[in-house]
């Protein structure tokens, strides 16, 4: 009798064997979480778990007593985005780190990232220097959101203090009143503003419940312009 030498049936047990062994390679548990771009999470629906790599913009616990957490702001090429902690990381502007956590909405209108533990922030060297984007006093809105931006305009309310949060004064440049809201943390003397000055203001651009604001960080971050 005349044996059949079929190439296809020599070739199925070892082809079932190849799969077998590549489906049962094991993918290690602590593999590095996809990173995508603080603009693409922003963009996913809340409660989603997202891993964000960007340079820091704030320093941890600056917002502390509005924000009631000791996070940061984050920013990459894309967007920004503030980063909730309830450790104090001690991290300042230029610390790059790598962030897993949880979208969430911090209940007045905030976006933020909420890592589950500390260690799901990852510090890694120095980030690149965050430029601070010149925008009109109308435009701080959710566009700007997260990101570190800078306003040129005229103090319409003077500094006047917030109960326990803090500090706020509204600018105008003409094309919208804006918020600013300074926390007791970042040390800004406020004592010689005054209505009719022109300012120049920098800082993290948020929002709290209907209205936006800048949150500056740093005294440096308020310059008189003219009396």
């Amino acid at each position: 009798m005349t044996h059949s030498r079929n190439p296809l049936r020599l070739l199925a047990p070892a082809l079932l064997l190849a799969f077998v062994a590549v489906s049962s390679v094991a993918i290690p548990a602590n593999a590095a979480p996809q990173v995508i771009s603080i603009a693409e999470a922003r963009a996913l629906p809340s409660g989603t778990v997202v891993t964000v790599d960007g340079s820091v913009t704030t320093p941890s616990g600056a917002f502390y007593s509005s924000f009631f957490d000791y996070g940061f702001g984050l920013q990459d090429k894309s967007a920004g985005i503030y980063v909730s902690l309830q450790t104090d990381l001690g991290v300042a502007p230029r610390r790059q780190a790598r962030v897993t956590g949880t979208l969430q909405d911090n209940g007045y209108g905030l976006l933020i990232l909420v890592p589950v533990d500390p260690s799901d922030v990852v510090l890694h060297g120095a980030g690149p220097k965050v430029p601070v984007e010149a925008v009109a006093t109308g435009e701080v809105d959710e566009s700007t959101e997260g990101r570190i931006v800078r306003v040129v305009g005229t103090i319409t309310q003077a500094p006047a203090i917030d109960d326990i949060y803090g500090y706020k004064f509204y600018v105008d440049d003409g094309s919208g009143e804006l918020t600013i809201f300074v926390n007791n943390q970042t040390g800004i003397d406020l004592s010689g503003l005054a209505v009719g000055q022109i300012v120049s203001v920098a800082g993290f651009s948020s929002q709290f419940d209907t209205h936006y604001e800048i949150d500056p960080r740093f005294p440096a971050d308020i310059v008189v312009l003219s009396h």
